[in-house]
């Protein structure tokens, strides 16, 4: 959906940039949006620019706005308000034009009862709200993104896959989709990393969509998350790094899947 706004914008010249707040440690999250200026602590050895620069002029898509530490909250605020902000460890201000675009999972009028998220930045970002059913209610999109989302993986693991079963299809969109579409991508890129020929095979490692009694989707997302990234560790034989290597399959930081490796408990064979 963010993507579509983007692309059928004015802005859509310009690039669009994500950033996944639940992905990012709080002491990262900073200077990741934000940039940092040279020395400005142990290991900046140069200037870097953070992810609103790069978006200047185009779109910046906050996911899982509801995981911002309420100490970047305000920071964010001022930049909604009045397109500007300061590097860490820069006095300097920077101008920025930026779109931004973010999306949740989580209750945030509850959050803000609850302390949690800051009441005048909602209200900032709740100029045009878009509620997106969950992916179970949506069957008839299913087939269209397992499309997509071959089309997209495939290129980066080098394969050539053209024949999408009526039985896969069908499979698919028969499950419960706890983790929504997030978890149908990681589904398609397991599915990718076993398919040795031009038919897409599927790792079905789900119990069957009667039997599946619907648990907690935050512990169904950090399982199904799980899996995934040990899969395509062990496909690159534990390699980060690299145009082969699983950040470039996951398409995340390396940094960020690093960080996710040890949140989750993953066995450290990486490199």
């Amino acid at each position: 959906m963010a993507r579509a706004v983007h692309d059928k914008s004015r802005r859509n010249k310009r690039p669009m940039i994500k950033v996944d707040c639940g992905s990012l440690p709080a002491t990262l999250i900073e200077r990741e949006l934000f940039g940092h200026k040279k020395g400005a602590f142990t290991g900046a050895h140069q200037q870097q620019m953070g992810r609103f620069e790069i978006a200047n002029g185009g779109t910046l898509f906050l996911d899982e706005i509801g995981e911002l530490p309420l100490e970047l909250q305000s920071k964010l605020l001022r930049v909604l308000q009045d397109g500007e902000f300061e590097r860490l460890g820069d006095p300097k201000t920077c101008k920025v034009d930026v779109r931004i675009i973010a999306a949740t999972n989580r209750d945030l009028e509850k959050e803000i009862q609850e302390g949690r998220f800051r009441s005048d930045l909602w209200y900032r970002l709740n100029v045009f709200p878009i509620i997106i059913p969950p992916l179970r209610e949506r069957k008839k999109d299913i087939p269209k993104l397992v499309h997509w989302f071959v089309n997209k993986h495939a290129r980066k693991m080098g394969k050539r896959i053209t024949k999408i079963s009526e039985e896969t299809l069908t499979n698919l969109s028969n499950r419960y989709w706890a983790g929504n579409i997030r978890e149908l991508e990681n589904t398609i890129q397991r599915a990718l990393i076993i398919s040795s020929h031009d038919r897409l095979e599927l790792f079905d490692d789900r119990p069957s969509p009667q039997a599946e009694a619907a648990p907690s989707p935050l512990k169904t997302l950090e399982s199904v998350e799980r899996k995934h990234i040990q899969a395509v560790l062990e496909q690159t034989n534990g390699r980060i790094y690299g145009p082969k290597g699983a950040a470039v399959i996951l398409d995340l930081n390396p940094s960020t899947l690093r960080f996710r490796i040890k949140k989750l408990g993953i066995l450290k064979n990486t490199k």
